[in-house]
């Protein structure tokens, strides 16, 4: 993408990796407040004056981002919720990029990769990519439909809101892009070129969000073929292989970029969508799982990635931009790869987060949060922010502390709808514990205090179940806690609170009634 001009090389040699010590359950939370509240600002703080929309990366000028000003409406759906702006500043601010958005340039209801803040006019992203880019699109529309889901008031401004983002929404032509007669959903289309990039979207990548918010479209939706044929490739987006332990469902070898996991379900809930192909909420957890254990395990020591400093995705590097997988390594790591994996992985994140912040801070904290990259072997940090970086960290985040934004829009009607033409249904899982994918090196689940509830907290899921007690024990069957006892649950998924003046060390978490026996071995810190 020629983003040379980010990269700036450090004089002063980076510290060597330090341990990094327990945090208190109130430390954490704090730097989960700092963290959220820096990149949160990033959309806020230095939004285009005229637009309201987020500049693509720190030197843009007058260039905002469709895309990245999707992940800044749902940046700013979590500053209001956590007080950081009021509701009537972010209102005011969200009809700002509404109002910009419906005069900018659009071709067939989609909008470009990059526009002028101040004319709305298109910017080309490359030399044939002038024209409608429908992934862009999906993540600034799945951002608005969010934002038109949280801000539900009655008042002349939010009710304001939320009719223009359904006019934008209405006129968005998906079908458009899939109108050439080969059931495929391209991404691009231009004016003065045609469909001359001819890159039809298919998976496993990003794109899932696009397919969704096409299927459910109320005036342009495209048809399940388009998504079976195109996204799916009738089931040839299957992986099955096995990488660092892990069998992984979908994707490329290793499970590619960590983006893969974070840009469609920046409000999507992944714990929510099944089908013949994949758990959602697994491939994340699992590619997130090869993704940082290649890093620490596998990867060349001279890169100096360990359990507190790890993560590959897209970002700038030390001669350029790339999307940095364990494929494509060349020792840069990108804080927002396992920032944005909170939801997935919140200890081994809570690991890198305390030591950017308590150990790199000098380095690699500044204004608007971590820089985007990190190269310890050549003593380079690159200094810019990216929309598409810092956005995906402030939301993840909330995703993982309150689950906000996945509740916001995935229940949606519409959304609900497009997951239904996908064959997508919300999983029913067995009694027992369905989110927890255990490590493997240790065949454990690592868990972390939650900063919120001073408390570890885990999933527990009832099918048919009667009668359940739920124990805290000691390797050797020691109870010592007790959760539920002999209780009738109705089926569902109930997040549980325990441990909370439980010393550090492994435990087994028992559930069981008269019919039924299960355990799974954690670790508490």
């Amino acid at each position: 993408m020629g983003y040379t001009q980010a990269c700036k090389e450090q004089e002063d040699p980076a510290p060597e990796p330090q341990p990094v010590a327990p945090s208190s359950t109130a430390g954490d939370k704090k730097l989960l407040d700092q963290v959220q509240r820096e990149t949160f600002n990033y959309f806020w703080d230095f939004a285009h004056p005229a637009s309201g929309m987020a500049r693509e990366r720190t030197t843009s000028g007058d260039l905002v981002t469709s895309g990245g000003s999707g992940f800044g409406v749902q940046a700013i759906i979590v500053g209001t919720h956590r007080n950081f702006i009021t509701r009537t500043q972010a209102v005011d601010r969200l009809l700002k990029i509404t109002n910009f958005l419906a005069t900018a340039d659009r071709f067939h209801g989609v909008w470009s990769h990059w526009i002028n803040g101040n004319t709305g006019k298109v910017i080309a992203f490359s030399a044939k990519d002038n024209g409608g880019d429908v992934i862009e699109t999906a993540f600034l529309m799945n951002g608005l439909l969010t934002a038109r889901a949280y801000f539900n008031g009655a008042d002349a401004k939010e009710t304001e809101l939320r009719n223009k983002i359904t006019q934008l929404w209405e006129t968005v032509e998906w079908d458009w892009y899939a109108s050439r007669g080969d059931n495929k959903l391209y991404w691009h289309w231009s004016p003065n070129y045609g469909w001359d990039m001819n890159m039809p979207i298919s998976g496993w990548n990003e794109g899932l969000i696009a397919y969704v918010l096409a299927l459910a479209s109320p005036t342009h939706p495209i048809s399940t073929a388009v998504y079976q044929n195109s996204w799916t490739r009738n089931g040839s987006f299957v992986n099955g292989s096995t990488y660092e332990g892990y069998r992984l469902p979908l994707g490329p070898a290793f499970g590619g970029p960590l983006f893969f996991a974070h840009y469609s379900f920046i409000s999507l809930d992944p714990r929510q969508l099944q089908d013949q192909y994949a758990n959602y909420w697994k491939q994340n957890v699992i590619h997130t799982l090869i993704n940082r254990s290649y890093s620490i395990n596998t990867a060349p020591k001279s890169y100096g990635y360990f359990a507190s400093l790890w993560g590959l995705t897209a970002s700038d590097t030390y001669n350029g931009y790339t999307a940095h997988s364990p494929t494509n390594d060349n020792g840069t790591m990108t804080p927002t790869a396992a920032l944005s994996s909170f939801p997935y992985t919140p200890y081994f994140s809570m690991q890198v987060l305390r030591y950017l912040y308590q150990n790199l801070g000098n380095t690699m904290i500044g204004t608007y949060g971590p820089y985007d990259a990190y190269n310890k072997e050549r003593n380079w940090v690159g200094t810019q922010y990216l929309a598409i970086d810092q956005g995906p960290i402030v939301t993840m985040i909330e995703n993982y502390r309150s689950g906000l934004l996945w509740s916001l829009f995935t229940n949606l009607p519409e959304i609900q709808a497009g997951l239904a033409k996908a064959n997508i249904t919300k999983p029913t899982p067995e009694t027992g514990f369905p989110y927890a994918v255990l490590e493997v090196q240790s065949n454990l689940l690592d868990l972390l205090k939650h900063p919120d509830a001073d408390a570890y907290q885990i999933e527990v899921a009832v099918h048919n179940s009667p009668g359940l007690t739920l124990t805290v024990e000691k390797g050797d069957g020691t109870v010592v806690e007790t959760v539920w006892n002999n209780e009738n649950k109705a089926n569902g998924v109930y997040t549980v609170n325990f441990g909370k003046t439980l010393p550090p060390a492994t435990y087994r978490l028992r559930l069981k009634n008269s019919t039924l026996d299960k355990f799974i071995t954690v670790f508490l810190h």
